[in-house]
């Protein structure tokens, strides 16, 4: 099995972590029938305007929104009400307005019939009344002012956080000034001898992100000249490939920004994004993105909604989420492409990052060893900790041993991740593909991840029409022209174009000299079933024979491994991938193979190996997703997302025919929501799930793998 540990922003989080110390049922199945920075990526005359709703949409916007309702209803009623006047200033200055009032009004002159001291009493009382309803106020202004400063300081505190040094900052600091203001006036520390000044947020900020945008070209520009890039050439050839590709491909526009974080689709463009995505036919990449970041919005309320719900009750509910948000989308596409196949030879790479510092390296090392890198698109769900409204914790981390030489462990607070986008689309080098939409980004909150099936069911989304298909980690290193080998590698199958490449990658440790690839490459050959309480007696893959450097052509196999797998773009209709697998680490990849295969796909070896992957053992101390479940849930540890495991699991189980796991077990269970749109997620109709099973040597009412002779040999065709 990979070691992936992806999880599945779309949102902000605000959830409170506490800071660490240191029986057989009988086989009934039934017949079953056969998806930090502002840039505008392409420069126009409105990309200013873009940048701003960019950054609103973003973690700044509910202060920037709240600050302007603000000072607005300041300015609309407060001042008309003689609170902040220029000429009158606090509660005192209401009493002045209130006796000129009188005196217009001819309250102050003698009554007639001694009515004088009665009506003198009466307006007594009645500016006393008035008096306090000014002082309260005042008093209720004064606070909403302070609180509004207090939290929101901290607001920006994490934006900076996430962002460094950025356009809100200058914006921001003149509005608190004026609220700084505000509140010595109410006070009556400084007397309003001048008028309130009306700030004009949106045209600061547009001057801000204009002055650091020509900032970040002169640095752009230095950069290149140090680095020996002068061939402008170039990127205007870069720019001409992507504006035919988008000629050809008008699904691609408008162009979803891959920076800054958590911008918001419908932010940018509006409902119709989504509307005419799911209803009118017309899809498009950033009505996908709107889509899956509405998802994304409603779980985080979600999983706030079940912190002390029951691992079965929150299964359930979560299917009822998704067939909600996303299954409208997969119906929409259900057998046929969401966007059309270009036969131009271009690569789309999923990559399904958690909280991965080696995300930004292992985009540069496959754009950098590529041969045609203007045909390669990149859509990445980059799972981080972005330090908003939650702590960032480290993995568990070895800190050495104790008396009895047992390891002493320790789960640390820790900065915010990196974000492996920004420091591509910052490099120079490469920031001509993140302009040209080459790089589509679909942010998640830590706590909204859930394990690797989810994270590559959203990154497979993000497709939008290339050739071919590859699904890999996201932190690997790539051999030279590794994208033309592997595209001749492919059409060299005999099954191709139904042929599927998969291998697990030779290891490497950061440090290594560049990778060259070459090495003889893994067949994936032999199975098990798990012994582990945690894994639920799930088959768990692995590597066999070797065909030797000599072979004319590749050879069959017989699992695919979820870290790497490469084919053409037809596999995503054929096998979409399953959005009802949440919280599960293990099962992917006996379940992939056996969709796979019984829809017609072949399983390949690479005979050679083109790609080098960082396998990561816990004393890497390295943050996995299942600690993250049990934050979230209030239930540290993993216990609680093993729970959840066990129940989604069962999905697995009963398309692979565990005896234990047939319908009227699950339903005896009250495990029945497992098989929610199973038929459109189980075996395919080429061939059987019986068929896979002895094509494979797997005896699943012993629970048994056995050797199969045909892949360790290179037998087969």
């Amino acid at each position: 099995m990979s070691d992936v540990e992806n999880g599945t922003k779309g949102n902000t989080g605000d959830f409170n972590f506490p800071k660490s110390s240191s029986s057989n049922g009988n086989n009934d199945r039934t017949p079953r029938n056969k998806k930090k920075r502002v840039r505008p990526l392409n420069p126009s005359n409105d990309g200013g305007a873009k940048i701003i709703i960019a950054l609103l949409a973003g973690a700044g916007a509910a202060f920037l929104l709240s600050l302007l309702l603000l000072m607005s209803r300041l300015e609309s009623q407060e001042f008309e009400n003689g609170l902040l006047n220029s000429n009158v200033g606090g509660a005192q200055g209401v009493d002045d307005t209130l006796y000129e009032e009188q005196q217009e009004m001819g309250g102050v002159l003698p009554l007639p019939n001694g009515a004088w001291r009665k009506q003198h009493d009466l307006m007594q009382v009645q500016q006393k009344g008035q008096q306090q309803i000014a002082t309260e106020r005042q008093s209720k202004l004064l606070e909403k002012i302070k609180g509004f400063k207090d939290s929101n300081l901290d607001r920006m505190n994490k934006f900076n956080k996430l962002f460094g040094a950025n356009p809100l900052d200058p914006v921001m600091k003149d509005a608190n000034h004026e609220l700084d203001r505000m509140e010595a006036v109410l006070e009556g520390e400084q007397k309003n001898d001048k008028p309130m000044k009306k700030l004009d947020l949106h045209e600061k900020l547009a001057d801000a992100v204009h002055k650091e945008k020509e900032e970040k070209k002169k640095q752009k520009a230095a950069r290149k000249k140090e680095l020996g890039i002068v061939d402008d050439v170039a990127l205007k050839q870069g720019d001409k490939v992507a504006a035919i590709s988008d000629e050809g491909a008008p699904h691609l526009q408008p162009h979803f920004p891959p920076l800054p974080p958590h911008t918001m689709s419908v932010e940018l463009f509006g409902e119709k994004i989504i509307t005419d995505t799911l209803s009118h036919n017309k899809p498009t990449m950033a009505g996908i993105i709107a889509i899956l970041q509405r998802f994304l919005q409603n779980l985080h309320q979600f999983l706030k909604d079940h912190r002390d719900s029951k691992a079965p009750t929150v299964i359930n509910e979560y299917f009822a989420l998704v067939t909600k948000y996303l299954v409208p989308l997969e119906e929409a596409y259900r057998d046929k492409p969401v966007f059309p196949i270009r036969e131009d030879g271009s690569i789309f790479m999923s990559l399904g990052a958690y909280r991965d510092h080696l995300l930004g390296e292992t985009l540069r090392q496959a754009f950098k060893n590529a041969a045609s890198p203007d045909k390669l698109f990149v859509g990445a769900v980059v799972q981080n900790c972005f330090g908003i409204d939650v702590t960032c914790r480290t993995g568990v981390e070895v800190k050495g041993q104790d008396e009895h030489g047992r390891p002493i462990t320790k789960i640390s607070d820790r900065e915010p991740d990196v974000n492996g986008i920004e420091q591509f689309c910052d490099d120079p080098e490469y920031t001509k593909y993140c302009d040209s939409g080459q790089i589509r980004a679909l942010y998640v909150n830590e706590t909204e991840s859930n394990g690797p099936t989810t994270a590559r069911y959203f990154a497979s989304k993000l497709w939008g029409g290339e050739t071919y298909f590859l699904q890999a980690d996201a932190h690997l290193r790539f051999a030279p022209e590794w994208d033309r080998l592997y595209t001749e590698e492919a059409k060299a199958a005999k099954s191709y174009p139904k042929a599927v490449l998969s291998a697990y990658p030779p290891g490497f440790s950061e440090g290594d000299p560049p990778y060259k690839g070459g090495t003889v490459g893994t067949r994936l050959c032999t199975c098990a079933f798990s012994t582990s309480d945690v894994e639920h007696h799930i088959i768990r893959i692995n590597t066999g024979g070797t065909c030797g450097e000599n072979a004319n052509a590749p050879t069959q196999i017989a699992y695919i491994a979820a870290g790497f797998f490469f084919a053409r773009a037809e596999f995503l209709t054929d096998v979409p991938f399953d959005p009802f697998l949440p919280w599960c680490f293990m099962g992917e990849e006996i379940a992939l193979s056996l969709r796979a295969w019984t829809n017609g796909w072949d399983i390949y070896a690479p005979r050679k190996n083109l790609i080098a992957h960082q396998y990561r053992p816990g004393r890497m101390g390295l943050p996995k997703f299942w600690e993250n479940t049990g934050r979230v849930f209030g239930r540290p540890g993993p216990g609680f997302n093993t729970q959840l495991q066990s129940i989604s699991l069962k999905r697995v189980k009963y398309m692979v025919g565990y005896k234990d796991t047939t319908k009227e077990a699950l339903e005896n269970l009250g495990h029945s929501v497992v098989l929610t749109d199973f038929e459109h997620y189980g075996p395919g109709e080429t061939r059987t799930m019986d068929e896979f099973l002895e094509h494979v040597n797997i005896d699943i009412e012993k629970e048994q793998c056995g050797n199969i002779k045909w892949c360790n040999k290179c037998l087969m065709d």
